[in-house]
């Protein structure tokens, strides 16, 4: 699976007919889609589809044909997130009529297109699954740690100065495991 981390917009041309397709992160979908509709008053349909996942790990889909015919842009859409692996992304595709009708056929065309092309543009990244787990060391390993969390390429979220230092980490369960074996003796991971 695969997900974006910023906005990405692409225009296709269909007999006339324009439609911006921009793709985002999910939880940037109402600001954008707000946003969308203020820049482009004049657009006649706001057709959108999204992937996430949500707190149980399962696929949560959603799409709207935004007064196209039923079936015709939505659900295709959503088919293209889907079929290339995206979660956590969602696409609003803005269409401006050009007065040439392309039917259903030509509609799932346009919009699967739309879609496939603002993919082709995007930036994508690997989806991990990532855990936050805290780590326990004295001050005079705190180096130490440092250096193999950055070896490791493991994300420090905090630091807590106590009398021992609490590093909470992000990273997933694999990752966790490799940790283990380079930690040494005296650095523990605390749950």
């Amino acid at each position: 699976m695969k997900f974006i981390k910023e906005n990405f917009n692409n225009t296709y041309e269909e007999k006339k007919s324009k439609f911006i397709a921009c793709i985002m992160p999910y939880n940037n979908f109402e600001k954008v889609m707000f946003d969308l509709k203020n820049e482009h008053t004049k657009a006649r349909h706001f057709v959108y589809a999204y992937r996430y996942l949500n707190e149980f790990d399962q696929v949560v889909e959603n799409c709207s044909d935004d007064g196209e015919p039923r079936g015709t842009s939505g659900k295709p859409s959503l088919a293209v997130l889907s079929g290339a692996n995206i979660i956590n992304t969602a696409v609003i595709i803005v269409r401006y009529f050009g007065g040439v009708k392309l039917g259903t056929g030509g509609l799932v065309r346009a919009y699967s297109s739309s879609v496939n092309e603002v993919i082709n543009i995007s930036e994508f990244f690997e989806y991990k699954k990532l855990l936050l787990t805290k780590i326990k060391c004295d001050y005079s390993q705190l180096s130490k740690l440092e250096y193999i969390l950055k070896e490791e390429n493991i994300n420090i979220i905090t630091k807590e100065f106590l009398s021992d230092i609490i590093i909470t980490i992000e990273l997933t369960k694999e990752e966790e495991e490799v940790l283990l074996l380079k930690l040494p003796r005296n650095i523990q991971i605390i749950t």
